[in-house]
């Protein structure tokens, strides 16, 4: 018996974490860590903190050894005492770029200011994401929500159908009027089927977001009342100052001219001398002497240094066209910042003139849903007494059902774009 239940319980619990619903925070932690872009971007930050290694190290000399093996045979030599023989040679060599003009240390600068622009690269991958998260997430309330309405709607409906079919048997109705009051009940389930199958599309586009294969995926879907519309709206130029501190395309955008600036000096370093230090240690071995072979690895040491000085006199314009294309790469980069200042001025700019007109539309439609209300509950009194006809009847229920339409896609519109200022404000989302 203990054990049944200890199975129950067991069984229970997976069914309760295999129907989990998905936060908006569990969305985007899920895509922070899973995500295939994501993934991707690591990848890429990985790569570039490589050449910045590597870079870095090329201001260090080198070092290399080698050997030489060989034989030999002289068939004809009868001086010799041994027709077949070998030797051997051995060498240790190291070369340093002494002074280049700076054009390796330039260059370890450049790489790392690439680690660093592929560190906000991902930054601007979960940025991209969160948003898109965020976007699926709200239309997904917006849709549960106004499916609730379209059932209240379709209850509605029903009620007016039941009485029409009671007027029609004690014969205040006719059966023309009692068909147009099934063909709106018919229309009202319509919408329920159409909204659900909405509702069923916008998940399978955030599961897609997310890169998640699961079948029993399902979002939570909170509480969301009408004052969180009516929240205070940020300033536009306060959401502004504060993106441009703190948004990475900005910031990648600087290092953009940063980099710009340090290849010119590498592209200007190409009529500056060079200078590079040589020195080796090497070593030979040859069988036909009766000298012994460590004694020959000992005597036989040589060691040397060379002191190079490279001067470019001509190099086929090589030089100066490095120097124009690094001019070049400036204004590219110049450019590419003010386009990404002003496509981010013009985001939070429509940002904000969306929060600003949907929470006014809000207001109205809230206004608008309550005087609806009321005159549709007047019609309703009046079309049981006999006061007001079907088609009466119909239209002030139509203009309910807009009302509270409208009033639902402005409130949800109102808090996606109050919670995307918020966003590019402090980096936060909360619903």
């Amino acid at each position: 018996m203990k054990r049944m239940i200890y199975v129950m319980a067991l069984l229970c619990c997976l069914s309760i974490d295999a129907q989990k619903k998905w936060t908006l925070q569990d969305c985007i932690n899920y895509a922070m860590e899973n995500s295939v872009s994501m993934k991707l971007a690591k990848i890429r930050k990985q790569s570039a903190q490589e050449d910045a290694l590597q870079s870095k190290s090329a201001l260090l000399p080198t070092l290399t050894a080698s050997t030489s093996q060989g034989g030999g045979y002289s068939p004809f030599d009868n001086t010799a005492a041994d027709k077949v023989y070998y030797n051997g040679s051995y060498g240790v060599n190291a070369q340093w770029t002494v002074w280049n003009g700076w054009q390796n240390t330039n260059t370890a600068k450049v790489s790392k200011l690439t680690e660093e622009q592929a560190d906000l690269s991902i930054d601007v991958t979960a940025n991209s994401l969160q948003e898109q998260i965020t976007k699926l997430y709200v239309q997904i309330l917006y849709t549960a929500e106004a499916i609730e309405v379209n059932r209240q709607n379709l209850e509605t409906s029903k009620k007016n159908e039941e009485r029409g079919q009671q007027m029609v048997e004690v014969g205040k109705m006719s059966k023309a009027d009692l068909a147009q009051l099934t063909a709106q009940r018919v229309a009202s389930e319509y919408s329920i089927v159409e909204s659900e199958t909405q509702l069923s599309k916008y998940k399978l586009q955030l599961k897609q977001v997310l890169d998640l294969k699961d079948n029993t995926f399902d979002v939570a879907i909170p509480t969301t009342s009408d004052q969180q519309a009516l929240e205070p709206i940020p300033t536009m130029n306060s959401v502004y100052e504060a993106a441009m501190a703190q948004r990475p395309e900005i910031k990648n955008a600087q290092l953009d001219i940063e980099k710009s600036k340090l290849q010119m000096k590498i592209a200007k370093a190409g009529k500056l001398p060079s200078v590079t230090l040589n020195g080796g240690l090497s070593t030979s071995t040859n069988s036909l002497s009766r000298t012994a072979w460590g004694s020959q690895m000992k005597n036989n040491v040589g060691l040397s240094a060379t002191l190079n000085v490279s001067i470019p006199i001509f190099d086929a314009r090589r030089t100066k066209t490095n120097i124009n294309k690094a001019h070049l790469e400036q204004e590219q980069a110049q450019v590419q910042f003010d386009d990404e200042e002003h496509e981010l001025y013009t985001t939070i700019e429509g940002l904000w003139l969306d929060a600003v007109n949907n929470q006014q539309k809000f207001s109205s439609a809230s206004a608008s849903v309550e005087s609806e209300q009321q005159s549709y509950n007047l019609l309703s009194e009046q079309f049981n007494l006999g006061l007001k006809n079907i088609v009466e009847l119909m239209n002030g229920k139509d203009k309910l059902l807009t009302a509270l339409q409208n009033k639902l896609q402005s409130k949800y519109q109102t808090i996606l774009s109050q919670q995307l200022l918020k966003f590019y404000q402090n980096g936060t989302i909360k619903i």
